[in-house]
């Protein structure tokens, strides 16, 4: 009999059809990326169904539907632990999912969280301050040009040209706009002026391993080389991505990427995002435990693909990472994920 994957997920034009802005889904998915996924999943043997977002996710469990393994790539809407609704649900009735645990989600949107984390380890970041309301704006003591986005928002929102800052008025300015637009505090860093890269990496634990890396630059004249929503958006015509070859940069990048994935315990599969400062040496950005998988416009995809691994491939290692860690935590804690 094949096993069952139930699809979880936020679909752009759901939240549009009720009312939501662009800007507000700028992180869910196309249905070509569902399609794509669901494709994908029974080409390898398994059956699926689409389950949708996480309200629909409770309404499935509470019914008694069950799968073997839920591949979720549901980000959530609301609060800054949006990330770790579907895992924590899926946690409670004891079913197995891909990525993440929900401490990992939430402890990772939270950048600050992240880089506190990371920096315990003796970790390259660069020096930051949260900004949580106006009054905390003239105590950042950090030394300029700085660089100021939303603490908990992914795909680039809340950045643009005006992001990078060289002024305390500026600071100011950007600081109040953005805790008015995204209502949440804002993370402030120091700006690294080096080349950015984008790490993929596949597998948990000690199992976890870099599949490769791809740099980041921004290919229209007169821009600011500042990885935006826009740019994001219409990465085909703004950015330009290519592989990371030089073999002492690619391990310097790679080493550090793998350290701070394993010791922030992502799982299955992600990203991580590292920049270099003036002198080239590189630093923790940012993680990102639920990466995009739409087959030829996200970055782990693109990742995969450029190094020969079809995005079959990649899909599987996922699946097969999540798989092997739900038997290893049913051997080892006794747990039973096909009831309740």
């Amino acid at each position: 009999m094949k096993k069952r994957i139930g699809l979880v997920y936020d679909l752009r034009n759901d939240y549009l059809a009720l009312g939501y802005s662009e800007s507000d889904v700028a992180e869910f998915d196309s249905e070509g990326t569902i399609s794509a996924l669901q494709e994908t999943i029974e080409s390898l043997g398994y059956e699926t169904e689409r389950i949708g977002n996480g309200w629909a996710l409770c309404k499935a469990l509470v019914a008694g539907r069950r799968w073997d393994m839920v591949f979720t790539i549901a980000e959530g809407l609301f609060g800054r632990s949006r990330e770790s609704q579907v895992p924590a649900l899926l946690e409670l009735y004891q079913v197995p999912y891909t990525f993440s645990d929900p401490l990992v989600c939430a402890a990772t949107l939270d950048k600050a969280i992240a880089k506190k984390l990371v920096a315990s380890e003796g970790l390259p970041t660069p020096g930051f301050a949260v900004v949580r309301s106006p009054d905390d704006i003239a105590n950042v003591g950090l030394s300029y040009p700085l660089f100021a986005k939303p603490l908990a928002e992914g795909t680039g929102k809340g950045i643009d040209q005006k992001s990078k800052i060289e002024t305390p008025r500026q600071l100011d300015s950007i600081c109040r706009s953005l805790l008015k637009k995204y209502k949440q505090p804002v993370i402030v860093e120091e700006y690294l002026s080096g080349r950015e890269f984008t790490v993929g990496i596949v597998g948990s634990g000690q199992k976890a391993r870099v599949i490769g890396t791809m740099e980041i630059e921004i290919a229209v004249d007169g821009e600011p080389a500042i990885y935006s929503y826009l740019n994001k958006e219409e990465c085909e015509t703004r950015i330009r991505y290519s592989a990371l070859r030089e073999p002492v940069k690619k391990q310097e990048v790679e080493t550090l990427a793998l350290r701070c994935y394993q010791v922030l315990e992502c799982r299955d599969g992600g990203r991580v995002d590292i920049r270099c400062n003036g002198q080239g040496k590189p630093s923790f950005l940012e993680v990102n435990p639920l990466a995009g998988l739409h087959p030829s416009h996200s970055d782990l995809p693109m990742i995969a693909t450029q190094e020969g691994m079809p995005y079959k491939d990649l899909i599987n290692a996922i699946l097969q990472s999540a798989f092997e860690r739900a038997a290893q935590e049913k051997k080892t804690y006794g747990k039973s994920f096909s009831t309740v």
